[in-house]
């Protein structure tokens, strides 16, 4: 969700709750699109996030401190100069548009107090941030600087006055009464469905919003205006004025809603967003900017590692396809070879029948001892050749194609090894974390000599790789691998021979390792533990998937084995499908054990 109306009007509620009357005592710009204020207020500290970024453009408090430029953009001083050490009179929303003005005031050059409006405006990729002299509303300066050449109606630079961004012709909800939403709707064109009428025609709601009143409404978002009855047109101001009691009653529900199966962040709101419920989970939080900064955290990870994971994941996905065509390749070969077994027949039969074929013959009728009919069989000679070297001709590529099928047998063993290996660096990939994870699976590779170590750029310190821990509901340390290198440190070092060991069957995913401290492992815990070895595999999104699991004793790693392969008996096997809160539950319980 974009930062509607809803959301803005939840952020200015915070801040007017946090920062109002406060002093701004240092002012950076971290980013070329990004102002930070550091602000003092009845005896606490607060940083304020102000992002006119095209893609992620926001207003919130935050505790995460980013790097600043050694020198400070012209911007950033022109803040400093205007608003440093000034204090805040009024954090305002603007109608019930996405444009926050905030009021300071401060000493100018001259020591005489006058009040600058820091105006953000958040507008997509159109967002800025405005600072005027509110006596006059005179533009001093903007984060971006926007000329009569871009916009024609508004001029964002030094000296013009300030004119707010266009309303489009749209209503502050707010403002409406029964009799004005009809006539605001009734004038509207018939084939437009009810979401899109929501959000072209009110101020601050954004398509999600637009969507959750009908819900609640119980409507068709995709109904059209015409169909619309007196009954409907009830129920759609019902829902919108029930909803918008949360920010008369300045009532905010703060929640981020989160996938139930790869709890990847999917949006945020500063309502309940109902229409979600059955799709999605939410995790609520008593400040807008703690989920704003959650959700634009996460949002930023999951793009940097997406990013990051191109040329890695490229590259196994490419050496898979190189395997899979090698073992099909290998297989066409091995059933071609598997024929060796005629070639000694014919050597067997030629020789038997020496006597009846003549040297010139192309090919030779005779009785195939072999078959339990006694049928005869044509067997294709060399011309060139004597009968009897036609016969060695044939044992000479028996014995060849024997030996063929042996090599190729190896290497087939060779083939699939490798691509176990490579579909088990796909799954640490898709599942990795955070940037270490994949620059742990980056090192392996390098190390494993599939990829060269890479030139011109500073050794990085290395954070120490450990495998994921969790607490099973019996209070069980479970320990789960990452990548190759933590499942064979895991397996063959830190757990112990009593310990339970879980692998999905067939399936590509981590080692999952119970710690038993020499204690009978309950079901429960066993049941969990092979929950979160389908959870940390590639069958993570099936139902009743395999999980071996056995004693550490009966696990092995055969000399010469590629990082994490390992071979196991003496084991059992479950069939689970894994709950999407698993990992999540588990980690709760190892916070809630300490």
């Amino acid at each position: 969700m974009p930062l509607d109306g809803l959301v803005i009007s939840a952020v200015v509620h915070e801040l007017k709750e946090k920062i109002l009357y406060g002093k701004i005592e240092k002012i950076y710009q971290p980013e070329i699109d990004e102002i930070n204020l550091h602000i003092r207020c009845l005896g606490k500290s607060y940083r304020l996030l102000i992002s006119a970024s095209s893609h992620h453009p926001r207003i919130h408090l935050t505790a995460t401190a980013k790097q600043n430029p050694p020198s400070p953009p012209m911007f950033c001083m022109l803040m400093r100069k205007h608003l440093q050490g000034g204090k805040i009179l009024s954090v305002q929303q603007k109608e019930f548009e996405r444009i926050i003005a905030i009021d300071v005031e401060n000493y100018d050059e001259l020591g005489s107090l006058s009040v600058k409006q820091l105006i953000v405006e958040i507008m997509g990729k159109h967002s800025n941030v405005v600072l005027v002299e509110k006596s006059q509303n005179k533009i001093i300066d903007s984060i971006k600087r926007i000329s009569g050449d871009v916009n024609r109606y508004r001029e964002i630079l030094p000296g013009k006055i300030y004119i707010a961004p266009p309303g489009q012709d749209k209503v502050n909800p707010l403002l409406l009464n029964k009799d004005s939403f009809l006539s605001l709707f009734h004038r509207g064109t018939k084939g437009c469905p009810v979401q899109k009428a929501l959000y072209t025609f009110l101020q601050g709601i954004s398509p999600v919003t637009a969507r959750e009143i009908c819900y609640r409404a119980q409507i068709d978002e995709d109904l059209p205006m015409a169909y619309m009855t007196m009954g409907k047109y009830d129920a759609l101001w019902d829902a919108l004025t029930n909803l918008l009691q949360n920010v008369t009653s300045s009532n905010y529900i703060p929640n981020i809603i989160i996938g139930k199966s790869d709890r990847h962040v999917i949006d945020f709101s500063s309502i309940p967003l109902k229409h979600y419920e059955h799709l999605y989970d939410a995790m609520v939080a008593d400040s807008i900017s703690n989920i704003l900064e959650d959700y634009y955290a996460q949002r930023d990870l999951h793009e940097r590692l997406k990013q990051k994971s191109i040329d890695l994941r490229k590259f196994i996905v490419q050496t898979l396809d190189r395997l899979y065509k090698k073992m099909q390749k290998l297989l066409e070969e091995l059933t071609a070879s598997e024929k060796s077994e005629e070639y000694r027949i014919f050597g067997e039969l030629l020789t038997a029948n020496l006597h009846l074929i003549q040297k010139g013959n192309t090919e030779a009728e005779v009785i195939n001892y072999y078959d339990e009919e006694g049928k005869t069989v044509k067997i294709p000679l060399d011309a060139r050749l004597s009968p009897a070297q036609n016969a060695q001709r044939y044992f000479k590529k028996y014995a060849k194609a024997k030996t063929a099928v042996k090599e190729i047998k190896v290497q087939l063993e060779e083939s699939e090894n490798e691509i176990k290996y490579f579909e088990n660096l796909l799954v640490y990939v898709e599942n990795a974390a955070d940037i270490q994870d994949l620059e742990d699976v980056r090192n392996e590779l390098i190390e494993e000599g599939y990829l060269r170590k890479r030139k011109d750029k500073e050794e990085k310190i290395k954070r120490k790789s450990v495998p994921l821990s969790f607490i099973s509901s019996d209070g069980f340390q479970i320990l789960v691998g990452k990548n190759n290198k933590q499942n064979d440190a895991l397996t063959c070092k830190i757990a112990s021979k009593k310990d339970l060991w879980f692998h999905t069957k067939d399936i590509p995913g981590s080692h999952v390792v119970v710690i038993s401290n020499q204690q009978s492992i309950p079901e429960t815990t066993i049941l969990e533990a092979a929950e979160l070895a389908a959870f940390h595999s590639k069958g993570k999104l099936s139902g009743n998937v395999p999980v071996d699991y056995t004693e550490i004793k009966n696990v092995r790693k055969p000399s010469g084995a590629k990082p994490g392969m390992v071979i196991y008996d003496n084991h059992k096997t479950l069939y689970v499908t894994p709950r999407h809160d698993i990992a999540a539950r588990l980690r709760q319980n190892k916070t809630e054990s300490h």
